[in-house]
């Protein structure tokens, strides 16, 4: 019993950290954490239900019935109940609950301050894009307000890349010739930690940047605090 409230600590205790999609720090984030839980739970639960069904069939041991009717009518319900119309209805669920959190994570309003990142083996560049799409001076740090939604165009200088902020947002690729365009907010000021999550090459490991989030009123126009 204390060996497994301590090795409960211990997992707690690695729940903090500037990487960690456990301490979520902004709603995107938060969204992506309670489905992950939930999914973690449903997952849980199915497989102890199926533990425990094996448990009893095991404790019953083997039983001859002989092929009658009822045994073979209640054999087809198992089969019907339990080995397709509970797993649909588990994966139906998880599947639209998986399009609804994947589409918060994409972004069509205009009106919100825009930032280019702009990755490259092996390294970021931001810059604010003004109201005409121009991008303004390139930065190794993103600079956003908190408590404000903030966009981010995603691109990419040579291969795949991808822009992954834990405690922020989900993953979202950076592809050559294809910009994808990123949600994330900060709930208060700091400095968030990010990281290319896509293997790029032998610097892949140094691809880490950092989101500075200020307080709203000391953030000037474009995007620069």
């Amino acid at each position: 019993m204390r060996a497994c409230l301590f090795g409960s600590l211990l997992l707690l205790a690695a729940c903090q950290g500037p990487l960690s999609t456990l301490d979520p720090g902004g709603p995107q984030a938060r969204s992506v954490f309670v489905f992950t839980s939930a999914m973690v739970l449903v997952a849980g639960a199915a497989f102890a239900l199926v533990i425990g069904l094996f448990a009893i069939a095991l404790r019953r041991g083997k039983r001859v019935t002989g092929g009658d009717a009822g045994s073979v009518r209640a054999e087809r319900r198992w089969v019907v109940w339990l080995g397709i119309a509970f797993p649909m209805s588990v994966l139906t669920v998880l599947l639209a609950a998986t399009l609804w959190v994947g589409e918060g994570q994409f972004v069509s309003d205009d009106t919100l301050p825009t930032w280019r990142a702009t990755a490259s083996q092996w390294g970021w560049q931001f810059a604010p894009l003004g109201a005409d799409g121009v991008p303004g001076a390139a930065t190794d740090r993103l600079v956003i307000p908190a408590g404000e939604p903030v966009i981010v165009e995603i691109v990419s200088t040579d291969v795949i890349h991808s822009f992954w902020v834990p405690r922020l947002a989900g993953k979202m690729d950076a592809v050559p010739g294809k910009p994808n365009r990123h949600l994330i907010q900060a709930d208060t000021p700091g400095t968030y930690l990010g990281q290319c999550a896509e293997y790029c090459g032998v610097g892949h490991d140094r691809m880490r940047f950092e989101v500075l989030a200020t307080a709203p009123r000391s953030s000037a126009a474009g995007g620069q605090p």
